[in-house]
């Protein structure tokens, strides 16, 4: 089922106006959450980015939208699906309602809910090969908006393309300062030693949940150190270890760049305090 505000409706049945300006426009934010045991992860994290991100739109939020309203139209939607105690990856998705071309006629919104089934009730590393090359064709812009979940997302797109087409699982996009920013669906963490880094927002990359709480999870780590700091892509073949967060996956390792291949070391003591902190989050 699809929850259309508010609504419970079929998936077949679920539609949008021809002129829905997340449609036309990309006006429109979103969120994709894991749920799992009967809980969100990281909802309050979820909700406060949704909520900065419609502000930084200008979009109206309603009155109703409170996190306890929405984590319930949540869990109505999820619990109309055929498995309830099934592990789901939801979309949350708020765009600004119909009218005007460029210039909105108006800044209220509508909402849908949206969900999908997940293998495992947990995060886990697989032991798939993830090579990675960089993606040059466009750049991420260094600004705000560059940091925001909308459905502007072509440069994305055309990455998993260009990974397709050359059979490589993901790809690195950088700004137009050429620094590596993110992958494809995901941030990115580098480890050399016991010192590991991560961009900053300023670089462009995306105000990532897991990001968020990885880098709280190694700051209580002694054993690592950890820097929010501009990578150039000299860095990839250099470190030990590369990974790639979202909020689906958990910890993706990279095991191979070119000609350098990477271990999963790190990832593997991070997962276990990061399935920790989401169940008790």
């Amino acid at each position: 089922m699809v929850n259309l505000n508010g609504t419970l409706v079929p998936n077949n049945e679920a539609t949008v106006a021809i002129n829905n300006r997340g449609l036309n426009y990309g006006d429109a934010v979103f969120e994709t959450m894991r749920y799992s045991g009967g809980k969100i992860y990281f909802w309050e994290d979820h909700y406060f980015r949704l909520m900065a991100s419609m502000r930084m739109l200008r979009m109206e939020i309603p009155m109703n939208f409170t996190m306890e309203f929405l984590e319930d139209e949540i869990l109505r939607t999820v619990t109309t699906a055929e498995e309830k105690d099934a592990t789901f990856r939801i979309k949350l998705l708020v765009w600004r309602k119909s009218g005007g071309k460029y210039t909105p006629e108006t800044n209220d919104v509508a909402y849908s809910i949206s969900c999908e089934n997940l293998d495992t009730p947990f995060y886990v590393l697989t032991d798939a090969n993830c090579e990675i090359e960089l993606f040059k064709d466009h750049f991420i812009t260094t600004s705000l908006l560059s940091t925001l979940k909308t459905n502007n997302r072509l440069i994305n797109i055309l990455g998993s393309i260009y990974a397709a087409e050359n059979e490589f699982e993901n790809c690195l996009l950088l700004n137009e300062n050429k620094q590596v920013v993110e992958a494809l669906n995901g941030n990115i963490f580098l480890i050399s030693g016991n010192a590991i880094k991560t961009p900053p927002l300023a670089d462009g990359c995306l105000n990532g949940i897991l990001r968020k709480q990885l880098i709280a999870i190694i700051k209580l780590m002694p054993e690592f150190s950890i820097e929010e700091k501009s990578i150039s892509p000299f860095e990839l073949q250099k470190a030990d270890e590369i990974f790639i967060t979202n909020a689906i996956q958990g910890i993706v390792p990279v095991t191979k760049y070119r000609k350098k291949e990477y271990v999963n070391t790190t990832a593997k003591v991070l997962l276990p305090k990061l399935n920790l902190k989401a169940r008790l989050s």
